[in-house]
Formats: structure tokens, sequence, C-alpha cells
């Protein structure tokens, strides 16, 4: 069962690609004490992820932050080196926080994780996108599947 509104986000391990290199933290450092907007996407560098999902929050970067959002995370079950090389090809630098959730134990905790062994991916995070107050679930806009339609930066920039 998905998270939902009201809810506080599940602790636990991720890893953040910075230009320094991966860094462990935890979702409680991630999302305690401010704004975020998370969105998720089943894969770096698969087509939607890549061309649109990604693309779309980093258009909207300044947009979303002039409406009191103090980060910006995107959550891929990928290894931190697979997000790290996505991040640097699509210029990301500071403007994203890249969350790599290698074993999906954060998707899986938020109960985004879903099954796309059909497709050869394993078990892989949901399309989602959220907004998310001082860890409490203010927003959620879960993807139907082969959708990218609720989870855009445009429709989270409307719930702010």
């Amino acid at each position: 069962m998905p998270i939902s509104v009201g809810q506080t986000i599940p602790d636990a391990p991720l890893t953040a690609v910075t230009a320094a290199g991966p860094v462990q933290t935890t979702s409680r450092d991630v999302f305690g004490g401010k704004k975020v907007v998370l969105f998720s996407v089943p894969g770096a560098f698969t087509p939607t992820c890549n061309n649109k999902h990604l693309p779309g929050y980093l258009a909207q970067h300044d947009a979303l932050m002039a409406k009191g959002v103090a980060t910006i995370a995107c959550l891929a079950v990928n290894d931190a080196h697979v997000v790290s090389a996505w991040a640097k090809a699509n210029d990301v630098g500071d403007r994203i926080l890249m969350l790599a959730d290698g074993n999906g134990e954060f998707a899986k905790a938020l109960g985004l994780d879903t099954d796309l062994s059909k497709f050869g991916m394993g078990t892989r995070a949901r399309r989602a996108s959220m907004v998310v107050e001082n860890g409490v679930v203010k927003e959620l806009n879960l993807e139907e599947p082969g959708k990218l339609e609720v989870s855009t930066a445009e429709a989270t920039l409307c719930q702010l």
C-alpha cells in the first residue's frame, strides 16, 4: 500500500549523488525540517524518465524554488554509479538532489515499489511525485503504469 497524504516519510538509507561522489544519508536527513518535492522514476536513462520526467523538473527548477521548495529530489532504484552518470549526462548539477536507492529499500518503505520483471528491470520505484513538508506528505501523485501526467513538474508546481 503506498504512503498517503498526512503520513510521515519512513526513515530509510539512501545514497545522495553529489559532485564530490556518493554520500550515505537517510530519508530523515533529506526530508526533515523543510519543504521537499520528490519525484520517483522507474529507472535512470529509461526513455520517459530521461527524455521527459527529469528534464521537466530541471526546466521548472526556478519556479518550484520560488514557491518555497528547499529541495527537489529525484529517486531512482539504481546504484549510485548509474544515478551519477545520469545526473552528469543531464547536467543536473546541484539543482536536483539525485537519490540512489540501490536495493529499493526506500521505495519499498514508501509502498512505491513495483515489479517490472516482465521488462527485465526487476523491482523498481513506481513513477510518482509528492510534496513533503517537515517529513509529512502533503500531496501525492501516483502515475498509472506507462503514463506521465500527474507527476510532472508542471502538475506538481500547480499544487504549491
